[in-house]
């Protein structure tokens, strides 16, 4: 008995009407259930390629590649200033599996902006923050905190410069007292100095010097005096 080739046409009718309507390649706008509306390319059933979606409940507005039903690949998201009824961009970069990841800028509510490194959502890897007071940080960041190493520029002109963890200073590091001309440099426990040293640094040209100089402190082994300091934080 020779084989029969099943033509579409033997078929049950649901099943041609399923098949009638898959979306492949680029489409006009198709509104969903909830009256989200899309218009761009389709891959079997998904959004894929490049594509813009309407969110109608929040008026939020993602322009840019697609890949499975998801945000992958450099992206725009946007959301709808209710008084204005105009958009403001939120997110601008790249996007994988429907989450911020790689790199991309940030726009937080108080005018603060992140622009770096992100994975799975989260700002992680190297990145710089602008603060809504004017305080900046430049660095390395895990989890969303700043973490690992990094410098922090403060609004009043004040800096500090070495180790993170969890997004508290922690470990090695230098803070510029740039209003007092003065330096600290020394080791630190959850955003606390613990030990270390403070001496004269810029003093001529800051604007508010303290009335005295710091006076040397003459020791055989600073260092050794430092380490053991340090060894004492450890344990505690």
């Amino acid at each position: 008995m020779p084989f029969l080739k099943a033509s579409r046409t033997n078929l049950p009718h649901s099943t041609l009407l399923d098949v009638k309507s898959q979306k492949r390649g680029l489409r006009h706008t198709v509104f969903s259930d909830s009256g989200n509306a899309y218009t761009g390319e389709w891959q079997d059933n998904k959004k894929h390629g490049k594509g813009t979606h309407i969110w109608k409940k929040s008026g939020a507005i993602y322009s840019g590649e697609w890949k499975s039903g998801k945000q992958d690949g450099d992206g725009t998201y946007s959301v709808l200033i209710p008084k204005s009824k105009e958009y403001a961009r939120k997110y601008c970069g790249t996007w994988e599996d429907g989450k911020k990841h790689g790199y991309g800028t940030y726009f937080y509510n108080n005018s603060s902006v992140y622009e770096g490194e992100w994975r799975e959502d989260q700002r992680s890897g190297w990145g710089r923050m602008y603060y809504e007071n004017g305080d900046i940080y430049e660095g390395e960041w895990m989890k969303d905190k700043n973490h690992g190493q990094g410098i922090i520029r403060f609004s009043n002109e004040n800096w500090y410069e070495g180790s993170w963890r969890d997004g508290k200073k922690s470990g090695h590091g230098k803070f510029y007292y740039c209003d007092k001309g003065q330096l600290y440099e020394g080791f630190w426990v959850d955003g606390g100095a613990k030990c270390g040293t403070l001496s004269d640094f810029g003093r001529d040209e800051a604007p508010t010097p303290a009335k005295y100089p710091i006076p040397k402190v003459h020791l055989v082994d600073m260092q050794l005096v430092l380490r053991e300091a340090e060894s004492a934080c450890l344990d505690q």
